[in-house]
């Protein structure tokens, strides 16, 4: 049996001579889950089997496609495929906000088009903030649409993606399975 605690929240006007409840809450007993992800962290893409190494190199050449003329924050992906293909995708801004893409999101609708039957192995991801030289450091973790986005791809093709993160110095995240970025992740089970 699952245990409920109950509240009766009520009015302070009165009815008569007594006080009526307005409403009754049934609240369940709240359980705590942690969740965590394994991931790696290297200094350099030496650490990177060779063909992650060429996937990054072609994130960071993504980098310079990238149409960012209001954030100055230019981002390259780029996706390794079944066949040994690369795909790259930059961000590309508009002056109509809502009408940018992200870098991912290019790439992944560039790799839906021209290698519908292919899978998507790894995907690695740059970046330049023309504004800040002092964020360098930072490693870029894809946004919210960019990871459910991500968690579609590995649910429609039955396979993990592999994610590597990185800063322009060279310091990157390394993570097995791009699910891992968004655990309690919108599905269509919610149908």
């Amino acid at each position: 049996m699952e245990n409920y605690y109950w509240f009766d929240i009520f009015s302070l006007q009165m009815f008569g001579n007594q006080t009526k409840p307005i409403i009754n809450l049934k609240i369940k007993r709240l359980m705590k889950i942690e969740l965590s992800i394994e991931y790696q962290i290297f200094e350099s893409d030496q650490e990177l089997e060779e063909d992650l190494q060429e996937l990054l190199k072609a994130s960071k050449e993504a980098v310079k496609l990238s149409y960012a003329p209001y954030s100055k924050f230019h981002v390259g992906a780029a996706l390794l495929m079944s066949n040994r293909e690369i795909v790259k995708g930059s961000n590309q801004e508009n002056a109509s906000f809502p009408a940018g893409i992200c870098a991912e999101r290019v790439a992944l609708s560039a790799a839906s088009s021209f290698y519908p039957n292919e899978k998507i192995m790894a995907v690695a991801i740059s970046y330049h903030n023309s504004t800040d030289d002092s964020s360098t450091e930072n490693i870029l973790s894809p946004c919210g649409i960019c990871r459910q986005s991500l968690l579609e791809a590995t649910q429609r093709q039955q396979a993990h993606i592999k994610v590597i993160l990185s800063n322009p110095q060279g310091k990157i995240i390394y993570l097995k399975n791009a699910d891992d970025l968004l655990p309690l992740a919108f599905s269509s089970d919610h149908f």
